[in-house]
């Protein structure tokens, strides 16, 4: 067990897979342990959307996602801090990560401009400019009270080698700027990894960034226009060169295809609004893919979404109920819907986890690849051809 006591989060790692950089382990938080790999559900506006804070105690994630720049946006962060922080205001006691605004920046293009010293972004909701610097983002992180905060990064086009190599000089320059003004004693703040497609780029990120300390580290720009393979040759490239015995996220990537080859190349932590904006779109997760809910053939189908499923949803509700609800707009379907997501995704990385404790992370993720469908289709045919390879080698 290699162990990192340093601030306010730790990370002990307790095992890792020899045929794979799949690892299991705890993060320590001043809000409680979070066993990883784990999945962050995101309430990007201090809420999961269409769920209550009880709904998620009894779906029983341990860390949840925030967003730095809805939040700075409405209600601010300074009301937020007078109503005692984040946790208080949206009343969650458990682990709370924020990040920094740099990826909504990012996707603002034609209304942010860039520089060394900071961001200058003009808001989606009413048009007024705002200014973000490395100082600043800090500062709204700490009004938070979050219990991990994130460097404010530059998230750059995926395939623009130029716009990269200029990008992860300034995600540098700005994580240093964050991590000198960063001063909340019962705060972690976790550096963030650049570069694109470009395993030099990403090499050199991770070099830079380790120099400066960080308790944890993310791999940021992925899932962001990319292909499957070069966000999992990024990730097969990163495996080997960040801190053992730090923890890693990969941020806002979280399909269930994504889960298992993301912790298969040694990532901790995910988020992503997949799950809840399926749930909303009425389409729900099942271990054979998606199923829409919508479709006609539910209309009298007396079955639940999973047999077996644990879930509320699951124990109470029949599909054809549930495309009722979504038929007529009745938001109990999108509150119905999200429920079982959000459980499909946590019980399918607490699954992950007990497998890679038990040396047996390899079986699960060749039966993964055995039933489930993707939206991509060449992506399963590669990783079936891939997997098959493994288990010939391996004699399995």
């Amino acid at each position: 067990m290699t162990v990192d006591n340093r601030g306010p989060v730790s990370f002990d790692l307790i095992e890792r897979n020899i045929d794979s950089h799949a690892r299991a382990g705890v993060l320590h938080t001043p809000h409680g342990d979070v066993l990883t790999p784990v999945f962050c559900p995101v309430g990007t506006q201090a809420t999961v959307k269409t769920l209550s804070p009880r709904d998620l105690e009894e779906l029983g994630p341990r860390l949840i996602l925030s967003n730095t720049y809805h939040l700075y946006l409405r209600p601010g962060a300074e009301l937020i801090a007078r109503q005692g922080g984040l946790h208080q205001f949206m009343r969650w006691n458990r682990a709370i990560l924020t990040d920094s605004g740099g990826f909504q920046v990012f996707s603002l293009k034609a209304l942010r401009k860039l520089d060394d010293d900071g961001a200058t972004f003009r808001s989606h909701i009413d048009g007024s400019e705002h200014r973000f610097t490395p100082e600043k983002v800090v500062e709204i992180q700490e009004l938070l009270g979050s219990d991990i905060a994130m460097v404010l990064d530059e998230c750059a086009e995926p395939h623009d080698y130029a716009y990269n190599v200029e990008a992860i000089r300034r995600t540098h320059l700005w994580a240093e700027r964050c991590s000198k003004a960063h001063t909340r004693p019962d705060q972690a703040m976790f550096g963030i990894v650049q570069g694109g497609i470009f395993p030099d780029l990403r090499t050199e990120s991770a070099r830079v960034l380790m120099g400066m300390d960080f308790p944890g580290y993310a791999i940021g720009g992925l899932s962001v226009g990319e292909s499957k393979r070069d966000m999992h040759n990024i990730l097969d490239v990163l495996a080997p060169l960040l801190p053992e015995h730090k923890p890693r996220y990969l941020m806002g990537v979280g399909s269930p295809e994504d889960l298992v080859e993301g912790v298969w190349r040694g990532v901790d932590m995910f988020d992503c609004v997949l799950p809840t904006r399926l749930a909303r779109n009425g389409t729900v997760l099942t271990p054979r893919g998606r199923l829409n809910l919508r479709n006609a053939a539910n209309t009298e189908d007396s079955r639940p979404i999973l047999e077996g499923c644990g879930c509320y949803t699951c124990q109470n509700f029949t599909r054809a109920y549930l495309r009722h609800l979504l038929i007529t707009k009745e938001i109990l379907g999108l509150h119905l819907n999200t429920i079982h997501n959000i459980h499909f995704m946590l019980q399918m990385m607490r699954d992950i986890r007990q497998a890679i404790l038990e040396h047996r992370f390899a079986a699960y993720r060749a039966e993964f690849w055995a039933d489930y469908r993707v939206v991509d289709e060449q992506v399963r045919t590669e990783n079936k051809a891939a997997y098959k390879r493994h288990r010939q080698a391996s004699g399995r």
